[in-house]
């Protein structure tokens, strides 16, 4: 039978109709109740977001490192009492006061609102700060304004004023009644990175073993028996003998190992993109001019971090503070690119109008 070469006979596929379009997915802001009613605000993503730090290293580091850059330099106060005071706060009792505004920071960027009872002295002073994790709290506002918080005991919700509570958001968008995780726009690479990284453990750990055995034996019993003789040898690292002819092992097909690696630093990458920490400050990797580059670039990211805490004492606490600045890179890195060797952006000499074409 001749082959038809007749192109008004050509099909195309329906890919239109069968694989859907990316969509962002719409959000709307929470608000408080406009009929002028209590509106309570709840926590829940908490424990959820509490589980991502605790279980992801790159969340945990980077997270860490901005507190640590923020606040790690230490503070000061033109008050000598408040001085005083703060050098007594215990927290929960072994607790600094540096050690608690690193807590605080690291619960604000995680789950986005962090909280700290405030005890005071029966002369209006600082007796202690007490950290309390968001799951355990209630926001009560009326309109737009917070009048209370409740905190939960264990058995019971107790009252607390506003003067009695520190509290912080991140990143509060809008008339939104909540912050927003520092990660929350990652997690969807970040459980892929994790996927593909539990898919690599699982084939690297079984590497020797993936194959596929082609048996001259339809019986079962026989194939069944030789599994179990391959799997013991593969456990064991001993030698596995067959007959002649009897079976032939092939490699189990697989993609390379490299586009899996791939994926996976492509991933990390944005994760490190998403909780503003550049990667070479979370994990002290990469050149020496790129590393100087990436501290420059991140001190407009974390200063803005201790401006925020800053505030926050000082407006809800009266707590006026000054946290220290980290030591500038500023200076460190060569002014041209005679003298910066490693360095390839651009450069003076690449914007200066000449007359010499290259």
């Amino acid at each position: 039978m001749a082959s038809e070469f007749d192109l008004n006979n050509s099909t195309t596929t329906n890919f239109k109709n069968t694989v859907p379009d990316f969509i962002v997915e719409a959000k709307s802001l929470d608000v408080a109740n406009g009929d002028g009613s209590e509106t309570f605000v709840y926590y829940p993503e908490a424990p959820t977001m509490l589980g991502y730090l605790l279980s992801i290293p790159e969340i945990y580091s980077a997270l860490s490192k901005m507190a640590t850059w923020a606040f790690g330099a230490g503070w000061s106060s033109k008050d000598i009492q408040t001085t005083i005071d703060l050098k007594r706060v215990t927290g929960m009792g072994k607790d600094t006061f540096s050690q608690l505004i690193h807590n605080h920071e690291m619960m604000k960027l995680t789950i986005g609102d962090a909280f700290m009872e405030i005890v005071r002295k029966d002369n209006g002073g600082i007796l202690n700060l007490i950290p309390i994790s968001a799951e355990r709290v209630k926001t009560v506002m009326k309109a737009t304004m917070i009048t209370r918080y409740e905190i939960w005991t264990g058995d019971k919700w107790v009252k607390k004023s506003i003067n009695e509570i520190l509290h912080s958001h991140n990143k509060r968008i809008g008339d939104n009644i909540r912050g927003f995780s520092q990660f929350a726009a990652a997690t969807f690479a970040i459980d892929a990175k994790n996927e593909a990284l539990a898919d690599e453990r699982v084939i690297k750990h079984r590497d020797k073993a993936l194959g596929i055995v082609y048996y001259k034996t339809n019986n079962q019993g026989k194939m069944v028996f030789a599994n179990s003789q391959i799997e013991k040898g593969v456990k064991d690292g001993e030698m596995i003998g067959f007959g002649e002819d009897t079976a032939k092992i092939e490699p189990y097909p697989s993609r390379s190992s490299e586009d899996r690696q791939a994926w996976i630093a492509s991933l990390e990458i944005f994760i490190y993109q998403v909780l503003g920490v550049p990667r070479s400050v979370a994990t002290s990797e990469g050149g020496e001019a790129n590393g100087k580059m990436d501290n420059v670039n991140f001190e407009p990211t974390y200063a803005k971090e201790r401006f925020d805490m800053e505030d926050d004492l000082w407006g809800q606490a009266a707590i006026q503070i000054d946290f220290q600045k980290q030591t500038q890179l500023g200076g460190l890195v060569k002014e041209n690119e005679q003298k910066n060797t490693g360095q390839v952006a651009i450069q003076p000499n690449d914007v200066e109008a000449s007359l010499t074409r290259e």
